[in-house]
């Protein structure tokens, strides 16, 4: 381990990159001090309980997601603590940026590092905690690793806006930085928490969501060891191969669903093993790095003699991500048709008695219902399967259940 820097301890701050492995600011963290403070704080917004909630959990994250996101906790504290370390889990009462701020100074921190977000809502919030490091002559490092690029520096290329079609955003893009893929065997020790209660990550029934004993629990593990797990899967068996036998046979079929991967085939009705590689959660929740996973797909690439290309190739859905989420932090209120110059004004017919027969699966319509409440169940749908809702929602046969 390199010696450690002036700084008097180091907080990462985790919030979406739920990982070890490509994480620089964690990377970052474990260079400049000799104590680590590995944080990540439960955030009331996402997480109050709601009983008037469509479905189990809080008016902003159902009962799927929570117990995604709390798997993928208890599997980072556990990579953590056999690098001899460990995940200090902190409640915030409201404002997750007080709490933040707060262990800065209790704790005598000297440097911060924390991915950066492109959200609104996370863009305040680290804002508001940046401002107060820096007031307090604490080192502040904001890595991009949520996402193959920096949002910010493909729309600076762009002349300061951002690209509005993909074709435009990938001649920009060219491409992504590598991962940060170094090994280490330990972390330096945990600082002196003081009298922080510091929690054990909670159970969805401690966090007070009600009787949730008949809720579906979904086949989507979280964390970073199933991420992994399941990207190597994805990459390397994704038929079935018990007919054959020779390694070396093995291989090509593998690399060969990996090379002929083309959306928008495949079967979105595959239910129990789907057709895609099913990572969306884990890239979502930072369990799993996208240029980690860009990364190995080229490895593939490599090995074949032809292969898919973007848009429709699996690194084209990668590059898709990008270009949304470089498109969304670069138009103002682009969660909303109001206000947002991008967006096609359009004079909605409003029913909410249509809406939550939509939103709950009741709308008489098998396959439109079978989606919607595997989404519910699971947290997850194929992508022609949010396809085919979408447009059921928005001009397909919702109008003609205003007769029935």
């Amino acid at each position: 381990m390199e010696a450690a820097t002036a700084a008097t301890a180091a907080m990462v701050w985790f919030r979406k990159g739920l990982r070890v492995h490509d994480n620089p600011a964690l990377d970052a963290g474990r260079r400049a001090s000799a104590r680590l403070y590995p944080v990540f704080v439960l955030d009331p917004r996402y997480l109050r309980p709601d009983p008037a909630a469509a479905s189990p959990g809080s008016a902003r994250a159902g009962v799927a997601r929570v117990r995604f996101l709390l798997e993928s906790l208890a599997d980072l504290d556990a990579r953590l603590r056999r690098l001899g370390s460990r995940l200090l889990l902190l409640r915030a009462r409201d404002d997750v940026a007080d709490t933040v701020c707060a262990a800065l100074k209790d704790w005598n921190i000297g440097k911060l590092c924390f991915e950066s977000d492109t959200e609104p809502y996370a863009l305040a919030r680290d804002k508001k905690v940046t401002d107060f490091a820096m007031a307090s002559g604490i080192e502040v490092f904001t890595p991009v690793s949520h996402t193959l690029f920096d949002p910010a520096e493909i729309i600076k290329k762009n002349g300061g806006r951002p690209p509005l079609t993909y074709q435009s955003f990938v001649s920009i893009a060219g491409e992504p930085p590598e991962p940060v893929m170094e090994e280490y065997s330990e972390l330096p020790r945990v600082g002196d928490t003081g009298e922080y209660e510091l929690l054990p990550v909670p159970t969805v029934d401690e966090l007070g969501y009600g009787d949730i004993s008949q809720e579906e629990i979904p086949p989507f593990r979280g964390g970073e060891t199933e991420a992994l797990r399941r990207m190597k899967e994805s990459l390397q068996n994704k038929v079935d191969v018990s007919a054959f036998l020779e390694l070396h046979i093995l291989n090509h079929i593998h690399q060969e669903w990996v090379a002929k991967f083309e959306k928008p085939k495949g079967d979105p009705s595959a239910f129990l093993k789907p057709a895609t590689t099913a990572l969306s959660p884990y890239l979502k929740f930072g369990c799993l790095s996208s240029r980690h996973f860009y990364q190995c797909i080229q490895v593939v690439y490599r090995s074949v003699k032809n292969h898919t290309k973007p848009p429709v190739s699996l690194t084209g859905q990668l590059l898709w991500r990008d270009f949304f989420y470089t498109v969304s932090y670069g138009t103002p209120n682009f969660d909303r048709m109001k206000g947002n110059k991008i967006c096609k004004q359009i004079p909605w017919s409003e029913s909410e008695e249509l809406f939550v027969a939509w939103r709950d699966g009741q709308t008489g319509y098998p396959w439109i219902d079978a989606i919607m409440i595997q989404l519910r169940k699971w947290g997850w749908m194929h992508h022609l399967a949010r396809h085919s809702v979408a447009c059921f929602l928005t001009r397909g046969d919702m109008v003609s259940l205003q007769s029935i």
